[in-house]
């Protein structure tokens, strides 16, 4: 018994060892792609779901100073207030500013947006970045699942409020982050807020995947318009998203090195946004600035339609 615990001693050193040798290449590997484009945004507009933490306030700062005006749509407004003061240190010259939107909340939504409409007269880009990730079973203020209500639902409401000034403004472009884990889930329109059964993983895979359907269904509807919009997986983020679970708390802080930084992550989104040959690109999903793989179910027209009919009804409005 003594020996195997010397061994595994021994072995996770040499683990580590190797780990810390090879950090320089392992972090060029895991830093993944970066968006290489000199896009100047002068004079355009861009709202950021989220934008107060992580991959969310890293993109605010980027489109800031390459020119764009940007609105930090919070849930937290004194964490975003903060998030902009250190933007305004680092560049003086980028225009950001906060608003509150809670996304678990379809009047805060409703609240946000007709401000938004009465005071901004154009709309470029629109992220749909914030998110919650496997938080335990609990119902926004309508009584949808958090994952499916505020990553989906929250957003699905947003952007059908908000479509109306991003074809006004065209050429606009729409990104929704999604994730890699979309492979992993499946639209159960038997039971969307998992009443019958909750487990945390698949309720966030299901609401990635539902953010793929929307994009594929939504640039399907905006064809001829000049708005695009396309996914993104942002990568595997040290950031924290990870709150709700402790032990995906543990795995990142142990494995931190194999893991993208928020600027890393943020790359994808960034891309989506700005890059000139894009223009025309719509209804794709992107993973390091280039296009990526979609789960079977994630190509389903169909499911997608389904989808979109689902949230129309589910929150009370009609969005062809």
């Amino acid at each position: 018994a003594v020996m195997l615990l010397l061994l595994i001693v021994a072995g996770l050193g040499v683990v580590t060892l190797l780990v810390i040798l090879f950090a320089p290449h392992i972090r060029k590997y895991a830093a993944g792609g970066v968006c290489s484009s000199t896009a100047s945004l002068d004079g355009k507009v861009a709202l950021i779901t989220g934008a107060n933490t992580g991959i969310g306030k890293e993109t605010a700062l980027e489109l800031a100073v390459r020119g764009a005006r940007v609105i930090m749509a919070c849930r937290n407004v004194d964490k975003g207030e903060e998030a902009a003061d250190s933007i305004r240190a680092a560049h003086p010259e980028a225009q950001v500013e906060v608003r509150e939107l809670d996304l678990a909340d379809t009047c805060s939504i409703r609240a946000f947006a007709q401000k938004f409409l009465g005071e901004v007269n154009s709309l470029h880009i629109l992220i749909n970045n914030a998110g919650v990730m496997m938080c335990p079973y609990t119902k926004t203020i309508d009584g949808f699942e958090m994952h499916i209500g505020v990553n989906h639902l929250g957003h699905f409401l947003l952007t059908s409020l908000l479509i109306g000034l991003l074809k006004r403004s065209a050429p606009a472009r729409i990104v929704v982050v999604s994730s890699l884990a979309h492979n992993f889930g499946w639209i159960r329109f038997h039971d969307l807020h998992s009443q019958g059964s909750y487990n945390s993983g698949l309720a966030y895979c299901q609401s990635k995947l539902a953010n793929v359907l929307f994009t594929r269904e939504c640039a399907r509807k905006l064809k001829g318009t000049d708005v695009t919009v396309n996914s993104v997986h942002p990568g595997t983020v040290n950031s924290d998203l990870t709150r709700h679970s402790t032990l995906m708390t543990i795995f990142f802080t142990v494995f931190s090195t194999f893991l993208k930084t928020p600027r890393e992550g943020a790359q994808t989104s960034i891309y989506c946004a700005v890059a000139d040959e894009l223009h025309s690109i719509s209804g794709k999903h992107f993973s390091d600035c280039a296009p990526a793989f979609v789960a079977p179910q994630g190509r389903s027209e169909d499911t997608a339609r389904r989808l979109w009919a689902a949230s129309c009804e589910l929150l009370g409005i009609e969005w062809d």
